[in-house]
């Protein structure tokens, strides 16, 4: 599918889980989508768990949700991290409002559990945090990718490619807006 003019968000800080970086990463692009990684200061590398570098290309504070159709957030240690930005928060609570593409496997849901977007919205994410994606709202479903109408979440690595599937789907619908 392609996905020519589409733009992705893909969030990333120190310790992220490269797989769910760079798979995402390289399947967008496949599709012809223009991927940036956005964190909490630009053209600096943070390094993943395992030491392979990323680059930012624009800080919190710097990106702009009407430039962009989606925004990813990988797991890893990255997203207690992002958390904290308040700017990260608001990027993915404005993306969710406007019925653009939100997506977090792994660990990645905690940011969506402090950008407040979980309330009734069905949800998935590693099995660690899953209380803490509970206690923010979400029902909680153990597969390997649940979407919720704009929302997209997965467990773990091995879920890459039913989330990758998933994102790409939502983004070629469009924004969507719940019932």
């Amino acid at each position: 599918m392609e996905l020519k003019g589409k733009r992705v968000a893909i969030f990333i800080d120190s310790l992220y889980q490269e797989m769910e970086v760079w798979y995402p990463f390289f399947r967008l692009q496949e599709a012809h989508v223009e991927v940036s990684f956005i964190a909490a200061e630009p053209f600096k590398a943070y390094n993943g768990k395992f030491g392979y570098p990323a680059k930012s290309s624009l800080s919190y504070e710097q990106a702009k949700t009407r430039d962009y159709d989606g925004v990813v957030i990988p797991g890893g240690y990255a997203p207690d991290h992002i958390r904290r930005y308040m700017k990260a928060n608001q990027f993915v609570r404005d993306m969710n409002a406007e019925g653009k593409l939100v997506a977090a496997i792994c660990h990645g849901p905690w940011v969506l559990c402090s950008a407040d977007i979980l309330k009734g919205r069905r949800a998935t994410s590693f099995s660690a945090i899953k209380d803490d994606v509970v206690h923010a709202g979400a029902i909680y479903e153990d597969a390997e990718v649940v979407v919720d109408w704009n929302l997209v979440t997965s467990r773990k690595p091995e879920d890459l490619p039913a989330f990758c599937k998933a994102c790409v789907k939502v983004l070629a619908a469009g924004p969507v807006v719940p019932k």
